[in-house]
């Protein structure tokens, strides 16, 4: 096979980070092909949050504050509550905090389905393969051949000029170029998930996080309230149980009643907050582990570079596993605007972000700014009259400060940063 530009880019996966990442090549003038595992692209998940740093990038790839409200709405609060209800910490979040973009909480698959259409509209309708799983590579003679499992069980091979493994936390990709890697890591966090048409807390569309470090809520709005008052909440339950010996069995997100599982927040009821009512006011109920894998010395193997959760699956801790997807993707055309289409620009991303978000993967293990939550527990078991006499201020915000600086989203240095991809450039 002989170097030709007319090779498209192949992109192993159809989420978040895939779709970005397509978007983004078709921006700087670089074919792309994205290849995706599932016959049929459906908005399946719950709520993620896109940070300001990703909000950034969305913007500059032509997106606008419609398009995401339409899928979403911009959070105003980031707030940690401790057992007896009280505030330890709450943070005014996206244009309220000064930033100069917005902070978002969206629906994940209404988000997906957002950036799917755009790349069918600008790439055009054969920009995405579907039904086409990556099961592997070899590198050939100025390029790379992918090989393909076809939904109809047929197999093939398509060369291209690189290969990016956006194909999640189960990457063959990642398989192949790391295949002594250590099994998916689960530190015994069970995760249950849904969403509640409920009103909204606080200031209406507050992230609101309750509990211990062992034991918590996440909860959050992923609608504008409508004419009766009345929003999508997305809310997470989670639960650490002993895991000695245990293994992570069948809870991949199956489908479980509100009952099974309500029982363990009965105590979290306060005058403005009925936890349990709100978990049994949803329609479904997933079960799920928390989960994420030991970072990996190298996201590149000379034309092979990973991505998202292939290269950097996480904890959700800190909501900035689909924020650094898109980061990702906008690095890798940073560097090939610097580099051309080439192992050179992907050895230049893995070398700017490998170290610090793999170090980034390890924070979030280490429950990310819900550490909070783990000191207050520590200090007077998660009661108090007053936090200032728990923790300072001073210190609470340092330790969101340092979260924030290593996820990549201090505002300051934020505000101040020229684009990642300059308007306009394109490689030649």
């Amino acid at each position: 096979m002989s170097h030709s530009p007319d090779l498209p880019v192949l992109i192993a996966g159809g989420g978040v980070a895939g779709l970005t990442l397509a978007l983004t090549l078709h921006q700087i003038g670089v074919p792309a092909l994205v290849l995706e595992a599932v016959p049929e692209l459906r908005p399946l998940g719950v709520g993620i949050n896109i940070q300001p740093n990703a909000v950034r990038e969305l913007y500059d790839l032509g997106f606008t504050a419609a398009d995401l409200d339409r899928v979403g709405l911009p959070a105003l609060e980031w707030a940690l509550v401790g057992l007896n209800g009280r505030d330890i910490h709450a943070e005014p979040r996206g244009l309220a905090a000064g930033y100069l973009w917005p902070q978002y909480a969206v629906h994940r698959g209404g988000f997906q389905m957002l950036l799917y259409h755009e790349v069918l509209r600008r790439l055009g309708p054969g920009a995405v393969e579907t039904g086409a799983r990556v099961t592997g590579y070899r590198r050939a003679e100025g390029g790379v051949v992918a090989r393909i499992a076809h939904a109809d069980g047929t197999t093939s091979e398509h060369a291209g000029r690189l290969l990016i493994g956006a194909d999640g936390i189960h990457s063959a990709i990642r398989a192949q170029m790391h295949p002594d890697q250590p099994p998916i890591h689960w530190g015994g966090a069970i995760l249950w998930r849904g969403t509640t048409r409920a009103r909204p807390i606080r200031t209406g569309s507050s992230f609101i996080g309750l509990g211990t470090h062992r034991h918590r809520m996440v909860i959050y709005p992923i609608t504008r309230a409508d004419a009766e008052g009345l929003a999508t909440i997305n809310w997470i339950a989670e639960l650490t149980v002993d895991t000695q010996g245990a293994g992570i069995g069948d809870r991949w997100f199956k489908p479980v009643p509100v009952e099974d599982f309500v029982h363990h927040f009965d105590a979290f009821r306060y005058d403005w907050l009925d936890v349990p009512a709100l978990l049994r006011g949803a329609e479904a109920a997933y079960e799920n582990p928390m989960i994420d894998r030991d970072p990996v010395p190298t996201w590149v193997d000379g034309p092979v570079a990973l991505m998202g959760d292939a290269a950097h699956a996480m904890y959700p801790t800190g909501s900035n596993g689909a924020s650094q997807a898109i980061i990702d993707a906008r690095t890798l055309g940073a560097r090939m605007l610097a580099h051309g289409v080439t192992p050179a620009a992907l050895a230049a991303y893995d070398a700017e972000l490998c170290a610090p978000v793999s170090a980034l993967v390890l924070r979030n293990r280490g429950a990310g700014p819900f550490g909070l939550l783990d000191l207050v527990d520590a200090r007077c078991g998660g009661v108090f009259d007053h936090i200032d006499d728990v923790i300072p201020p001073a210190e609470r915000a340092a330790f969101i400060a340092d979260y924030k600086a290593a996820a990549g989203f201090a505002r300051d240095r934020l505000n101040a940063a020229p684009p990642t991809i300059p308007p306009g450039a394109r490689l030649g």
